[in-house]
């Protein structure tokens, strides 16, 4: 791609200052809006990754805005060492949100999913009596649930985990929908076992979709070994694959929900454990925390954009606009596209490499025409726009996507 010299001035300036621990695709955003974003040069794309569906609800949506800033106004933080007037109404709105006992706030969803592992292994220890620093909890091969030392623990990526050890143990893997590895492992250990700590659907393994009944065959192999079902859902929740929890789609209620990224529409890091009393109260004062979890700021931002997500129908805009991207792309007859998998607006093409060009190759050739994606594993390119985009918008970007593709054949 070419790049301005303006642009380039900026990627060299992150080059130079920043840790090299991101390949960011060669655009240089400024400013955003629903759908869109602008570059710096001013040139207008469709956005197609959604900050890892964190911005569900569209860029600098104004009613999330609006409360950012008149909260800001106020008192933006206060610590949990003393009450504020926000914490309490945002958790009781949780509760008839989602419909779970308590909510425990924290910020970024590695964060979260930290909690959720703590909270099993505590669940675990008091209610279900494994021997103290035997409890197990079992998860996917192919999962991303976060970076940080326990979580790449139970990678199976090497560009997640290698060399990052020793890693913490207690921690088990099996295949991914595979009902049978989670009722053999549950056959053998499932004594010691908390928690069972899955995606609905494993979004940066390229969402990759589980069978149907494969969710709701694993929560009954939990309900039956006495093992929680932890939902990470964290990228699919929200509204993002057309119902508000993607469990939603096969009737389950996990024992624990994780919940991340779109819960504030992109305007600040918040995340939240949801789970019920028996659970969440095996955690008493001083025994996890957060300075930030359930900030002011964040319960005020986090209102905000659910409320936008029931208002503007958000979970049925992307059900029903998920189809059409769907249907229309399964119309392109071309060499480049191996397989078309998702549901509601997470979804995915897994790219064939032809005549030398790839994945990153397409992401290239779609920012050209204005339409930015990142390829996820190399060969998956990963299409989630805003919930809040029209029909006659994903009209036009699912045109950029097959011009995209053609031009390259």
């Amino acid at each position: 791609m070419e790049l301005s010299s303006r642009a380039s001035a900026f990627i060299a300036q992150e080059e130079k200052y920043g840790a090299h621990n991101y390949h960011p695709l060669g655009v240089v955003l400024s400013k955003g809006k629903g759908a869109f974003v602008w570059d710096v040069d001013g040139k207008r794309y469709f956005d197609f990754l959604s900050a890892y569906s964190a911005v569900n609800q569209g860029h600098c949506h104004p009613k999330i805005v609006e409360a950012l800033t008149e909260q800001a106004s106020k008192i933006c933080l206060t610590s949990r060492a003393f009450y504020n007037d926000c914490l309490g109404p945002y958790e009781e709105f949780m509760h008839n949100y989602f419909g779970y006992d308590k909510v425990l706030p924290m910020n970024s969803g590695a964060e979260a999913v930290e909690t959720a592992l703590k909270l099993a292994r505590r669940w675990g220890y008091i209610k279900k009596n494994i021997p103290e620093n035997q409890a197990l909890i079992v998860g996917c091969d192919g999962n991303f649930h976060g970076r940080t030392i326990s979580i790449v623990s139970l990678s199976s990526d090497p560009d997640s985990y290698s060399q990052y050890g020793p890693f913490t143990p207690g921690l088990v893997k099996i295949p991914y929908n595979d009902v049978n590895a989670l009722a053999q492992v549950f056959e053998k250990q499932g004594k010691n076992i908390a928690a069972f700590l899955v995606e609905p659907i494993q979004g940066e393994a390229g969402v990759f979709v589980p069978d149907d009944g494969y969710l709701k065959a694993c929560f009954d192999l939990c309900k039956k070994y006495n093992v929680l079902f932890v939902a990470d859902e964290v990228q699919t929740g929200i509204a993002r694959t057309g119902k508000m929890l993607c469990c939603d789609h096969e009737g389950i209620r996990p024992d624990m929900v994780i919940l991340g990224k779109a819960i504030s529409g992109g305007v600040l890091p918040v995340s939240a454990v949801l789970a019920d009393d028996e659970i969440m109260l095996t955690i008493k004062p001083g025994e996890h925390g957060s300075t930030f979890g359930g900030f002011p700021l964040a319960c005020k931002v986090a209102i905000a954009a659910l409320e936008v997500v029931k208002d503007e129908k958000l979970v049925e805009k992307s059900e029903y606009l998920g189809k059409i991207f769907r249907d229309e792309m399964s119309k392109v007859k071309s060499p480049f596209i191996a397989q078309i998998r998702g549901k509601g607006l997470l979804n995915a093409i897994v790219i064939k490499p032809h005549d030398g060009k790839e994945a990153w190759d397409v992401c290239e050739k779609m920012a050209e025409l204005g339409l930015i994606a990142k390829p996820t594993h190399k060969h998956i390119i990963r299409f989630a726009p805003p919930l809040v985009i029209t029909e006659p918008e994903l009209r036009e970007a699912i045109g950029i996507i097959k011009l995209a593709i053609k031009a390259l054949e």
